[in-house]
Parts: structure tokens; C-alpha cells; sequence
């Protein structure tokens, strides 16, 4: 039953004496039985309420310990939140700076499209008015290029840097000489002739055989016929720039450098 018999004993004796009643000698022993019922009785209902008692204190230490859990979770978390929105409020004006430098690019890059146009007119006009010199050649380079510059999906450094060579090369044909060959028409005559190339001062032709020489005149924009005394200069300046020759001075017929 869960309590000794000595503790029965005081129980009873505790019963007896709240109810004042003391049993006679002659007390039947049906009543003795009874009466050890309702003490067992008793006892065990003592006993129920004192395990209800215990297994309410552990229930009530695990849910202590439940809401002591909850409680630095719900720290833990509030922490966790105000970290996030500080990141985010980081975020936000990161996420404006970039839509402003997104901006800002834009802008750029439209200026910089039309600043990339308009040095390709003047670059198509200078080589227009130019010495007629590899004209295939300069026209299909210009050509390419301002396809490249009107392609959206080429950045704008690229299209920049495209312009840049073709300025690059350009520059150059003032500081080399050169000769190749190529149809002109001098007074209305189509000759295949050798060109010699002097920078961009001249260009000098010569026929095939040698006999007949000339320039082209940038004034009046035509090809011309020179006398047979500039033959040996024109001739020895061509094996110079074809490396055929040491170099030396020559006197050449630089005729008309403007109107």
C-alpha cells in the first residue's frame, strides 16, 4: 500500500481520536474490519493525491523548462531579425546606388554613341577628300566599322576601341611609304599602273613598262601626266620604298598641296 504498518497504526489512532471513539473490548470483529477498510481507504487516497502531486511538479518542471527554451529562442530570433533588417536596410541603398550608376551608364553610353558618330562622319569625310590610295580597302574598313557602331549589343568600350584602331591606321598612312598597283584614269584613259605612296603628301603612277609617269593632284582631284625628265626620279624612289634599293634623296615633283 505503499506506507508502513506503524504509520497505519498512527493514522487510525488519529481517525479515532477526531471522531472520539474509543471501541470497547467487546466490539464485534465485522466493526474491527470496517473500520481497517476505511483506513486503507483513507490511506490510499492519500497515497493517489501524493502521485498526482509529484507528477504534477514534473510536468510543471518540463513545461518551466519548455518556456525557458521559447523564451531564448524568441531571443535568439528577435537578434536574428533586427541582423536581417540592418542587412537589408544595407541592401536597399546598395540596390539605389546601382540603379543610380545604372543610370548614370545609360546616359553615358547614349553620349558616348553619338560622340562615336560623329567622329566616324569626320572620319568618313577625311577619307573622302583623302588621296585616292587603297580605296577598296579604307571603304570596306569603313564600312565594317560603321556596322560595328550601330550594333546594340556591342558595349560602347568596344565600339570605342574599334574607332580607335581605325583612327590608329589611318594615322599611320602619314608616316610610311609604299607601292602597289591599281587602275586609275588619267584623261580619261584607264591605265593599271604602279603607285608609289608618299605618306599622305603624294601619290606618283607609273606604267607597267616604265615609259609614262605622273601624280595625282589633290587640288583638282584627278590623276595627271608628268614629262619623261621625273621618269628616273619616280622610278628610283618606287625601288627604295620596295626595298629593292638603299635609301637616298630624291627629288620628286610634289606639285599642289592645296588649292
Amino acid at each position: 500500500m505503499g506506507l508502513s504498518m506503524s504509520r497505519r497504526t498512527l493514522l487510525a489512532a488519529a481517525l479515532l481520536a477526531l471522531i472520539g471513539y474509543a471501541p470497547p473490548r467487546a466490539l464485534a470483529q465485522s466493526d474491527g474490519q470496517e473500520l481497517g477498510k476505511t483506513v486503507d481507504e483513507t490511506v490510499d487516497i492519500h497515497a493517489g493525491s501524493q502521485r498526482q502531486q509529484d507528477d504534477w511538479a514534473t510536468e510543471r518542471a518540463e513545461l518551466t523548462n519548455r518556456y525557458r527554451n521559447l523564451v531564448s529562442s524568441v531571443d535568439y530570433l528577435e537578434e536574428k531579425r533586427a541582423l536581417l533588417a540592418e542587412k537589408a536596410a544595407g541592401l536597399e541603398g546598395h540596390i539605389g546606388e546601382l540603379e543610380r550608376s545604372i543610370d548614370e551608364s545609360a546616359r553615358l553610353q547614349e553620349s558616348l554613341q553619338d560622340t562615336l558618330a560623329v567622329i566616324m562622319g569626320r572620319l568618313e569625310a577625311a577619307v573622302d577628300a583623302d588621296l585616292p590610295f587603297l580605296a577598296a580597302e579604307r571603304q570596306q574598313r569603313l564600312d565594317a566599322l560603321r556596322k560595328e557602331l550601330a550594333r546594340p549589343e556591342v558595349s560602347g568600350a568596344e565600339k570605342l576601341r574599334r574607332l580607335l584602331e581605325t583612327l590608329q591606321i589611318e594615322a599611320e598612312y602619314g608616316s610610311n611609304v609604299e607601292v602597289y598597283q591599281a587602275p586609275i584614269t588619267v584623261a580619261g584613259e584607264e591605265i593599271y599602273a604602279d603607285l608609289l605612296r608618299v605618306g599622305r603628301v603624294s601619290v606618283f603612277w607609273r606604267t607597267p613598262d616604265g615609259k609614262r609617269v605622273g601624280e595625282y593632284d589633290p587640288a583638282a582631284r584627278q590623276w595627271l601626266e608628268l614629262p619623261g625628265s621625273d621618269r628616273r626620279n619616280i622610278a628610283t624612289a618606287m625601288e627604295m620604298a620596295a626595298r629593292m634599293r638603299p635609301v637616298e634623296l630624291v627629288d620628286l615633283p610634289l606639285g599642289r598641296i592645296e588649292p
